[in-house]
Parts: structure tokens; C-alpha cells; sequence
């Protein structure tokens, strides 16, 4: 796995999006919420506007504001770390339109890591933080040192039917954990869900390439991962075909700068493909290349 070729923050908020699919309604999300004008961002900052607790164990802490830190995979959750969020929220809390309008009692702070960051907790602890744990793989910390109502979410302990989206963002997933995945995303019927499953569905595969390889000998399970993502790679290649034509129409652009944009398109598509584990000779059908074209494609890729 080369974690420095996926973007996690995407999937990472797609998959917060899922989880809390069943109270979306109640909530806002905003992404790299910015704080006063400043570059300083809050990974993902959801309000919620609800009275009463979402049914998401994840959200039973949830407040009317909510700052949350996602730590990919190779990612440390330290002291120093910790106590940034912690100052992200308080910035937010200062920047209110009046003074003290934003209560601290109204503000949560969550950090969500695959591993349990050890160090941290034994620092915590020594510091007369308490700490408990409501729920499977989510701890509440507790102590006069923290300003804010707290949790850490470690995703490798929760329940992975439960919380099988956030589950995903790991490089060390069983077959288990990608059947429960695909099985979960055929079961979703909205257009946005099914958009926010693919971005999820996407870095796991990326994460966890020898699982992927495994699917391809699989008839059935390639067979319905294809289903669930044949749409949105048709999707894509109507949107490149459109820019391209966009990009054909207009005037004075370099027709060596236009095709490199077209086949940088294509080879997008063609390994958006393989990753999705179709055969080489389909994806050279499909896309009116030779085989030898695509596997040329896809070993550049890989080098």
C-alpha cells in the first residue's frame, strides 16, 4: 500500500456522510471548514440542528457544533496534535458574531485514527484524564486539562457491519470487511449515497491491492463490483468525452497540448478500470484501444 497515492480526506468524508445517513437530514457538513479568514482548516466540521441523539453511536456526543480530525493510516495522533484540535475549536468558539455566542458546552471535538494512539492516552492519563468507552472502538475523555466534550474513534475496534464505512479506510482489510462493504453499497438506493459508497469503495481498493487482485479471480464478486461501479465510470467518461469536446471547439489551443489532455483522460479511465478489476480485453473494447495499449497504460501506472 502507498499511502501518498490516495487522498483519504474525500472517502474519509464520504464515509462520515454515510455513517450518518440515517439523521442526514439534521446535519450540516462542511469540509476544510476554514477558520476566520485565515488558512488554518477543520477537517470536517458538521452543525447539527437536531434536539435529541443521532442513532449513529459516533454521533451520541454530538453538540450543536462539531469539529472533527480524520488521521490517515500512516498518520501519528500526538500530545501536539491533539491539542491543535483542540485550539481549532477554541478559535471557532472565539469567532462567534458576539461575544460568548458560541457556548463551549455547544462544541465537540472527535478524532478518528485507524490505530489506538497509545502514547497519547498513557500522556492523557498521567495529565488526570479519565477515560472511557461507551461503545466498541469509541473512547470519551474526561478532565479538567480538556475544554472541550471529547472522543476518539480508533476504526480498527468498532463493529465493522456497524460502522463498515469507516472501517474501509484501512489498508488491512480482510475479504470479510470488502463483502461487507459491496454488499452494503448494493443495498443503498440515492444517488449521493451511491456517489459517497464509490468514493469509499475506491481508496479501499487502492489501499488494498492484493485483496483486489484476489476479487479478479472471483467470478461473482467482480462480477458485482462492476455492477456497483460501471455507473459511475460511464459517468466519467461522458464527462471527459464533454470537456474534450468543449476543448475541440475552442480556439487557439495547441492541438499537441489537446491530445496530451486527451490521453491523459484516457489512461485515467483505463486504470480507473483495472481497478475496478475488469479484464484488460474488456477494457480495451470499451474504451477502442488494443489490449496491448492498456497493459502498456497500466505498467506505466504501477512503475
Amino acid at each position: 500500500m502507498d499511502d501518498k497515492k490516495i487522498q483519504w480526506h474525500p472517502p474519509y468524508v464520504a464515509a462520515m456522510n454515510l455513517e450518518m445517513r440515517h439523521d442526514i437530514d439534521r446535519f450540516i457538513f462542511v469540509p476544510e471548514y476554514i477558520l476566520n479568514t485565515g488558512t488554518l482548516k477543520i477537517d470536517l466540521f458538521i452543525e447539527d440542528t437536531g434536539s435529541i441523539a443521532p442513532a449513529n453511536e459516533i454521533g451520541k456526543i454530538f453538540k450543536k457544533y462539531n469539529v472533527l480530525e480524520y488521521k490517515n493510516p500512516k498518520d501519528k495522533l500526538g500530545i501536539d496534535v491533539f491539542v491543535k484540535v483542540q485550539s481549532y475549536a477554541g478559535l471557532f468558539k472565539a469567532s462567534g458574531e458576539k461575544p460568548d455566542s458560541r457556548k463551549m458546552k455547544s462544541i465537540t471535538v472527535s478524532y478518528v485514527r485507524e490505530s489506538k494512539p497509545e502514547k497519547l492516552f498513557k500522556y492523557l492519563k498521567k495529565c488526570g484524564v479519565s477515560i472511557e468507552i461507551p461503545y466498541k472502538g469509541i473512547y470519551y475523555l474526561y478532565g479538567s486539562s480538556i475544554p472541550f466534550t471529547t472522543q476518539i474513534i480508533v476504526t480498527k475496534e468498532l463493529d465493522h457491519e456497524k460502522h463498515k464505512w469507516l472501517c474501509a479506510l484501512s489498508g488491512r482489510l480482510e475479504e470479510q470487511d470488502l463483502k461487507n462493504l459491496l454488499a452494503g453499497i448494493s443495498s443503498l438506493d440515492g444517488k449521493i449515497e451511491k456517489e459517497y459508497a464509490d468514493s469509499v469503495l475506491e481508496a479501499a481498493l487502492k489501499a488494498n491491492k492484493r485483496l483486489a487482485e484476489k476479487l479478479r479471480s472471483d467470478e461473482n464478486m467482480s462480477k458485482t463490483l462492476l455492477e456497483i461501479m460501471e455507473p459511475v465510470l460511464k459517468e466519467r467518461e461522458e464527462k471527459i468525452r464533454e470537456q474534450v469536446r468543449r476543448e475541440s471547439r475552442q480556439e487557439g489551443i495547441l492541438e499537441g497540448r489537446r491530445e496530451g489532455r486527451r490521453e491523459g483522460r484516457q489512461e485515467g479511465m483505463v486504470y480507473a478500470y483495472y481497478e475496478m478489476n475488469m479484464k484488460t480485453m474488456e477494457i480495451a473494447k470499451k474504451l477502442q484501444l488494443t489490449e496491448e495499449e492498456v497493459l502498456e497504460i497500466i505498467k506505466r501506472k504501477n512503475e
